[in-house]
């Protein structure tokens, strides 16, 4: 009797029952550490204007699921750091000069509308900081379109006469490269040159796109560490790489290059399209999900309006994410879907 007293009771509990070594606050500090050195390097150059971008935007964020927990009675999660996560992601997405009041606002939609409407961390359908930048897009696209003035969001990029063609002058290398590309060459914007620029020190375009080289270092430790699945990453490039080739007009491989480092391309699939909440759970789904998001993506650059349409290309994408699920969920052990 005091040998069976003392023998451990069995524990009955619900799935999952494998428990991973990093814990969400974990992860998401991982996340946090891997955008680090592109953020910093941002601000360093580009200045007080895209730190402040970063602040307000960490504010709107931290503050907005702070007081949605208050109103609602829920514990406060501000220590999952997923907010914080959030808020870097939106800032990286917007320019530098960014009203402050427009970022406040994307914070709010992102994790107010986002996250926690669906109820929280784990329930959202799409990528919260890709929702708060769509509102801002799709809101204000005309005061960003004001700082797209000569002199761009931050410095313009002046494209030399060639052809008889008057000079043009843009924010972004991928507006620049859009017109060159419909003006059938005719300004002579080389995309072999802008390689260096956009690896090491770009300062067109949104905080992000201040270095792939550096987006891509935080992308292979995320990989190596365990973080994110390397097949999303390398699906979305992959296809954007390729389709980019195929569609472009100077040359394979510098449309290739050109269009995998330039726009959003890399912090979409790395930082955004890898969120585990608003990707597919299987492997198979996790490449037909990437691939989606690269041929979206590259459809509007070369066939849309606008020359940048990462974040649509991932919502749109995340929308499908359940649909992609249930077609491609692994076939239960021991089942038999047919009597023989």
């Amino acid at each position: 009797m005091q040998e069976a007293a003392t023998t451990p009771r069995p524990q009955i509990a619900s799935c999952p029952h494998l428990a991973a070594k990093e814990s969400a606050p974990d992860i998401m500090l991982w996340v946090v550490g891997a955008l680090a050195p592109a953020a910093v390097w941002a601000v360093w150059n580009m200045g007080s204007t895209a730190g402040t971008v970063f602040i307000v935007s960490i504010v709107s964020c931290l503050g907005t699921e702070a007081l949605w927990n208050y109103l609602a009675k829920r514990p406060q999660t501000l220590m999952d750091w997923s907010a914080l996560v959030t808020a870097i992601l939106l800032a990286m997405t917007l320019p530098p000069r960014t009203p402050w009041w427009m970022v406040l606002a994307g914070g709010v939609v992102a994790i107010g509308l986002g996250k926690m409407l669906f109820g929280g961390l784990g329930w959202n359908l799409f990528n919260p900081a890709l929702v708060g930048r769509a509102m801002i897009t799709i809101s204000w696209a005309g005061v960003l379109a004001v700082q797209k003035v000569p002199g761009g969001w931050f410095q313009g990029i002046d494209v030399a006469e060639t052809g008889g063609l008057d000079a043009i002058n843009g924010a972004t290398r991928l507006a620049i490269a859009a017109a060159d590309r419909a003006a059938e060459g005719g300004y002579g914007f080389d995309l072999g040159a802008q390689f260096e620029p956009l690896l090491f020190r770009n300062l067109e375009g949104c905080i992000g796109e201040v270095s792939a080289a550096l987006l891509i270092l935080g992308g292979l430790v995320l990989i190596l560490k365990g973080i994110i699945d390397w097949r999303i990453p390398a699906g979305y490039i992959g296809t954007v790489a390729v389709l980019s080739g195929l569609c472009g007009s100077q040359g394979f491989l510098d449309e290739a290059i050109f269009n995998v480092l330039a726009g959003g391309v890399l912090l979409g699939a790395f930082f955004m399209a890898t969120d585990y909440v608003t990707s597919p759970m299987t492997k198979t789904g996790r490449l037909v999900f990437a691939c989606g998001c690269g041929l979206i993506n590259c459809v509007g650059r070369f066939y849309g309006p606008m020359p940048e349409s990462t974040t649509f290309a991932i919502l749109f994408m995340n929308g499908l994410v359940p649909l992609i699920d249930r077609s491609l969920r692994p076939r239960t052990y021991g089942w038999v879907s047919k009597r023989e």
